[in-house]
């Protein structure tokens, strides 16, 4: 009897404007429970349902985190098994308009937006995937754009959500920023506009660290607004909360605030109906930018990590 593929989804974060990490060979269920169903993914999804229904996740091989604590090993155990907890968990790949050959990237992991769209899709063929669409887009589009170029956006996001949800595994959430951002009523505007009746619904708190007890009811809000859709939540970096006294637009607010905490660990274990998963969406680890002593955007820094591990509850 032929045995079926092994069953492991890619995660990516699409966004125009990083680097792109082919799926390892290591994985882990996705609900937590050893030993669980294993879906097909080379079969079509069954539209409705969550994409990451019997899916395993796949961990990222010889990841920063990985590599740094085989660096520690020897030298801090302590600190290199602090490491580890960011290690043994998945997160999703970003690739953007920065990575020029998209159609072989997304192959490996799962000049116009249109033509970019097009490649992603290309790329992904009949294979399963899940993917969050424009981080920031929606909620930030109305800080930095006028009238018409607001437009211009929401139409191309309608697009790619078009484009990408036709293909037969792939699954397509929208991002809509968190819940000390945009009011759910005004987000759900801007969703309703950009497709979100096509898509499988929205992302929460990408690469942000809102409590996962304060966006949950945000995501409700929201679901109620736009025919019940379905969200995710990043949770990679939400273990302690937002830093307290800023404003959510000020850069000590959301730019490597000192303090932070992992969170929850990717699972679909949710206990939430309306939330498909909690995931790792933004790496922890990674850099905001060069604020409070950081590296550049999506550079590793190691004792951020490290503080964000040792200060897990976990």
């Amino acid at each position: 009897m032929r045995r079926a593929p092994r069953a492991h989804i890619s995660l990516v974060v699409v966004a125009f404007a990083g680097c792109v990490i082919p799926p390892g060979p290591k994985t882990i269920p996705a609900s937590g429970v050893a030993g669980q169903a294993r879906a097909s993914m080379t079969s079509a999804r069954v539209r409705g349902e969550n994409p990451f229904r019997d899916v395993y996740w796949a961990l990222q091989p010889e990841s920063n985190a990985e590599r740094t604590a085989a660096e520690w090993r020897a030298t801090r155990p302590a600190d290199a098994a602090a490491l580890d907890k960011i290690a043994g968990q998945p997160a999703a790949g970003w690739m953007g308009n920065w990575y020029p050959h998209i159609t072989e990237a997304v192959k490996s992991y799962v000049w116009s937006y249109k033509k970019w769209i097009d490649g992603v899709a290309a790329g992904i063929g009949s294979r399963r995937a899940v993917l969050v669409l424009e981080p920031d887009g929606l909620p930030q589009m109305t800080d930095c754009l006028n009238v018409q170029r607001r437009e211009e956006r929401v139409g191309m996001i309608r697009y790619a959500v078009d484009t990408l949800e036709a293909l037969p595994g792939a699954a397509v959430y929208v991002d809509a920023g968190h819940s000390a951002w945009v009011p759910a009523a005004e987000m759900a505007e801007r969703l309703r506009a950009a497709g979100i009746d096509r898509a499988d619904g929205f992302s929460l708190n990408v690469s942000n660290y809102q409590r996962t007890e304060d966006l949950l009811p945000y995501g409700h809000a929201i679901s109620a607004l736009v025919g019940g859709k379905h969200f995710i939540i990043d949770t990679g970096r939400n273990g302690n909360g937002p830093p307290s006294g800023f404003a959510p637009k000020d850069e000590r607010n959301w730019c490597n605030p000192d303090g932070r905490a992992l969170g929850v660990p990717p699972t679909t274990n949710t206990g939430d109906p309306l939330c498909d998963a909690f995931y790792w969406l933004k790496p922890p680890g990674e850099s905001d930018g060069r604020c409070n002593k950081g590296p550049a955007a999506g550079n590793w820094w190691p004792q951020k990590a490290l503080e964000m591990a040792k200060n897990a509850k976990w």
